[in-house]
């Protein structure tokens, strides 16, 4: 499916002479990135699961088939979260949150690995942004889709649920090899196209914390929140 059916459609997309093609890739393709670098655009890939190496084949696909009144774009977005009509609980904010906030023990493996966030509104926003672009600007390239001062280390999101919720039960289990490790730049989108998030982590945890306050899911466990 990310490998197989984004060649099919990319060139069926060409062939229908559709104006412009957004590719929706991930940070994930960064891999691992050591001491305190972090990814721009340019950066090596190094993808260390098969989701992210058929993104980064996908990607080149996508990126070759760029020409004159074909404009295609590879957003590669940091973790999603937050709310949202096809609800998830699979994703690392809003998994926490659904624990700490129904009393549930957490547990929390590797809480010193980095990942960048952001809220599932503002990814949307960002789709926007490149279709209402100019075509020259994303033509044939790739973005960050994300802030670069949402970055957070797992226990990041713990000290901020623990802030509501005090009495949190959490654990840590140390790991110290964790295939995805990375902190992502964001400049690009901002620069070029204006882009800002207009929500963070804190904004992210307190409305769905509010959701499952007002039993808003009936069985936030079910699997028809996740992948």
């Amino acid at each position: 499916m990310n490998l197989d059916a984004t060649r099919a459609l990319v060139r069926e997309a060409a062939e229908a002479r559709v104006e412009r093609f957004l590719f929706a890739s991930t940070c994930s393709n960064y891999g691992r990135l050591e001491g305190d670098n972090v990814a721009t655009e340019e950066w090596e890939l190094k993808p260390v699961s098969l989701y992210a190496e058929t993104k980064v084949e996908a990607e080149l696909d996508v990126l070759a088939c760029s020409e004159n009144g074909f404009a295609t774009t590879c957003l590669r977005f940091a973790t999603v979260y937050g709310a949202s009509p096809r609800m998830r609980f699979d994703l690392t904010v809003n998994e926490f949150t659904r624990d700490v906030v129904l009393g549930r023990p957490l547990v929390v493996y590797g809480e010193q690995f980095w990942r960048p966030y952001v809220h599932v509104a503002d990814a949307a926003n960002a789709v926007v942004a490149i279709l209402d672009a100019p075509v020259e600007l994303v033509r044939a390239e790739v973005y960050n889709v994300g802030d670069t001062n949402e970055n957070y280390r797992k226990l990041d999101l713990v000290e901020l649920l623990q802030k509501r919720v005090p009495e949190a039960n959490v654990s840590f289990v140390q790991r110290y090899e964790d295939p995805r490790d990375y902190r992502v730049n964001f400049s690009k989108i901002a620069e070029r196209l204006g882009f800002a998030v207009e929500r963070r982590v804190p904004d992210g945890i307190d409305e769905v914390a509010d959701l499952l306050a007002d039993g808003a899911f009936e069985d936030p466990y079910s699997s028809e929140y996740r992948n």
